[in-house]
């Protein structure tokens, strides 16, 4: 009777687990993102951003928002690495790619990459939410700029949910705004995903 009652329990209470990529160019603010999500979500010990190194590979880290389980793959942007971000494609429920608004010399590359990210047939119908990071400092471009930047690849975005947020990975400015926006975005397309995405 313990067993049958402690699985009823553990069903009940069962929380969804969704898989997030956070995706972008090499230091764009990727990890210092996930170490400020655990941070505000998690209680423990957390990275200080002067110990934070550049990804090789990936970095996991599993949080708690809104009742809800992410676990949020961050996955190094290295030009070499991004071959490998397709084979996480697949099983990932939401993608965050983030922008480095302070890097203006490679915003064409940023671009470029995220149209490659939303043309891919795996990734076709996933939520995509758009960080301009380091809008901390003074040299940042506008929202509004990379707004217009990136608006020349919306055709590829179709009817799934997009939107373009300002944060600051450092400073936590717009972090939780931009996990709500995520959560809420989550929980509405589950039941628009194929069986193999749940």
């Amino acid at each position: 009777m313990y067993h049958l009652t402690k699985g009823v329990y553990l069903e009940l209470t069962r929380k969804e687990e969704y898989s997030c990529l956070i995706l972008g160019l090499d230091n764009a603010g990727k990890t210092t993102l996930l170490e400020k999500l655990k941070s505000i979500y998690n209680e423990g010990r957390r990275l200080s951003p002067e110990k934070i190194v550049p990804t090789v590979g990936q970095n996991v880290g599993h949080i708690t928002i809104n009742n809800m389980n992410l676990k949020i793959w961050d996955v190094g942007g290295q030009e070499n690495l991004r071959t490998l971000w397709k084979a996480y494609y697949a099983e990932c429920h939401a993608i965050v790619f983030v922008v480095d608004s302070t890097d203006r010399a490679r915003i064409e590359e940023c671009r470029d990459t995220l149209r490659t990210i939303v043309t891919h047939q795996d990734t076709e119908g996933i939520p995509v939410l758009m960080l301009a990071n380091k809008q901390d400092r003074d040299d940042s471009l506008e929202v509004e700029d990379i707004k217009e930047i990136f608006n020349k690849i919306a055709e590829h975005l179709g009817a799934r949910d997009s939107r373009v947020l300002p944060i600051s990975a450092l400073k936590g400015t717009g972090v939780k705004e931009a996990a709500d926006w995520l959560t809420i975005r989550l929980a509405r397309n589950k039941q628009y995903r194929p069986p193999d995405k749940r």
